[in-house]
Formats: C-alpha cells, sequence, structure tokens
C-alpha cells in the first residue's frame, strides 16, 4: 500500500485567497511570492467574464492545498498597480515567484486549462502540484493491480478518490480492482456511482467493458467441447460465439476475436450484429494501443468496406 500523505507537500492554510488592494499589494502579493507562487486575479464587478473565471480560479487554488495562493484585485480600485503591469483588458491573471511576474493570461479560460495553468505556476516555482503525486499513487496503484495485489490497488485508487473523487483513471481503477477481486456486484455498483462529470471518460467505458466480460465469463463453457461443435458444424454461429466467449474467458484475447471475425466474415447480420458487437465490448476493455485491437480493427474494417 501507498501512503498518499506525502512529505514536502505545503499544508492547507486557510488564508490562501484574499482580497488584495493597492496598499496591500507588496505584502500580499511580493512578500509573500518569496515563499509561495501567488497568482493575482485582476478583476472588475462589471466584467462578465470575471464571474466566470474567478470561482473555477480559486477552485483551483484550494485543490493545490498551499502549493499556491491567490490574490483578488479590483482595478477600478487598483489603476496605479494595473498601469503599472500594463494591464490592457480583463480579466487578466499573473503568477508572482519571488516578488516577479513568471506567467499569466488574459481573458477566461476552460477549466482543464485554468488547472494546467496553476499546476504549471506550481512546477515553475519549484513545487509538486498535487495531481501529480496522486497521478504517482494511480500508477503504484497499477502496478499493484498488475502484480495480483488486487486488494492494496483498490485501497490505493480508493485513497486517491478521498483525494480527488473526479479521477476518471482512479474510478476506473477502482472498478478493475473489485473485478480482479471477483467482487462484480461491488464493481457494478461503484461504477453506476460515478460522478456525472466523468461518467462518460475512457477509462470509464473500459472499466464497464471489463465488467460485461467478466459476468459473460461467468458462464462460459468448456473450450474444448465448443470447439468440438463448431468442427463439428461451422456454421453454428452461436457454438462459435460461445467458443469466442469461452476463450476470452480463459485470457485467449486474440483467439476470441479472431472467433468473432470469422462470425462476421461468415454471416455479419447474425443475431443482430452480436458478433460486432461483442468486438467491440472487447475492443473497449483494452487499451486503444494494444495489438490485438489494432490488428482486430483493421481486419474488421476490411470486411465492412470489402
Amino acid at each position: 500500500m501507498i501512503d498518499l500523505e506525502l512529505s514536502g507537500a505545503p499544508a492547507v492554510d486557510d488564508n490562501l485567497i484574499k482580497d488584495g488592494s493597492e496598499a496591500t499589494f507588496m505584502a500580499d502579493v511580493v512578500d509573500t511570492s518569496a515563499e509561495v507562487p501567488v497568482i493575482v486575479d485582476f478583476w472588475a464587478p462589471w466584467c462578465g467574464p470575471c464571474k466566470t473565471l474567478g470561482p473555477m480560479l480559486e477552485a483551483a487554488v484550494k485543490a493545490a492545498k498551499g502549493a499556491v495562493k491567490m490574490v483578488k484585485i479590483n482595478v477600478d480600485e487598483a489603476q496605479s498597480i494595473a498601469g503599472q503591469l500594463q494591464i490592457q483588458s480583463i480579466p487578466t491573471v499573473y503568477a508572482f515567484h519571488k516578488g516577479q511576474p513568471i506567467d499569466g493570461f488574459q481573458g477566461a479560460l476552460p477549466e482543464s486549462e485554468i488547472k494546467a495553468f496553476v499546476d504549471k505556476v506550481i512546477s515553475a516555482a519549484g513545487g509538486e502540484a498535487p495531481g501529480e503525486n496522486l497521478n504517482d499513487a494511480v500508477e503504484a496503484a497499477e502496478e499493484m493491480l498488475g502484480d495480483g495485489a488486487a486488494v492494496d490497488a483498490a485501497q490505493t485508487f480508493a485513497a486517491v478518490l478521498g483525494e480527488d473523487p473526479n479521477h476518471a483513471t482512479a474510478y476506473g481503477g477502482l472498478v478493475r480492482a473489485h473485478i480482479a477481486m471477483d467482487d462484480l456486484d461491488q464493481a457494478e455498483a461503484i461504477l453506476n456511482g460515478a460522478p456525472a462529470e466523468i461518467s462518460g471518460a475512457p477509462e470509464l467505458e473500459a472499466a464497464h467493458a471489463q465488467l460485461e466480460l467478466a459476468r459473460q465469463a461467468a458462464s462460459a463453457g468448456p473450450v474444448d467441447d465448443l470447439k468440438a461443435s463448431v468442427e463439428a458444424n461451422p456454421e453454428d454461429h452461436q457454438a462459435r460465439f460461445d467458443l469466442a466467449l469461452a476463450l476470452h474467458a480463459n485470457n485467449r484475447v486474440e483467439e476470441a476475436v479472431d472467433a468473432l471475425l470469422e462470425i462476421f466474415r461468415r454471416d455479419r447480420e447474425w443475431n443482430e450484429g452480436a458478433a460486432k458487437t461483442q468486438l467491440f465490448t472487447i475492443f473497449d476493455a483494452l487499451k486503444p494501443n494494444d495489438p490485438v485491437v489494432l490488428n482486430g480493427r483493421r481486419k474488421l474494417s476490411s470486411m465492412i468496406f470489402a
């Protein structure tokens, strides 16, 4: 297991965000940035985009848990500072470190770019953004899962989600860990409880496909018997489909794909296109660059467009 209370991480400061002024600018921004980077949001009450940017910027700063601070400056009340920094439009955001501006942008940005900006500022100041720590923990959990330590992996994924409930990779990993523990009902419950913001993320789509395949594996028949049925009657598509399920359940994924491709070649409309649907389920459960996916998609495409 891994401890997410990583050494060297800055403690959360209740004074992360404050309203500044010309009188307090030196203390709030210049002096404070000697110890921790300070992001300054130049805004005005009449500025529409400022009302969108400000709350998202505050959320990103809070999520950094003390690795960066924020000061809000109303340019109507701080025209001297705005002039010195040559601010010509708002919102304008500057990041200060050791008393000097090190980065900035103008205009409203999407949430993902705001978070990336905050992380970049922290890294430029020699710090480590919390998201980087969490990603390290996720990588460690993936290694645990690959080594068969599903329980430890699940605990680590859960710890990451305790820090960032919308971490899609950790969420998908937690589902996959429970699948590995053969706790399919819990895996499904976790998947169904995913936050709306990440419900359509590729990591969760892959976890859903793996869960579906795991449930199919529970009822898969013996491979040798199904092979014999197919050899006795090559046109028995149901037997070949069941063989594909059994092969996949025994981690013979490439053979399962080949069996499904053979059904599609013989009768692409069989059982309302079940072979194609099953192929896509297998592809979704694997990494996009997996050779089985790449070869399988290429063969399927050649049949579709032949």
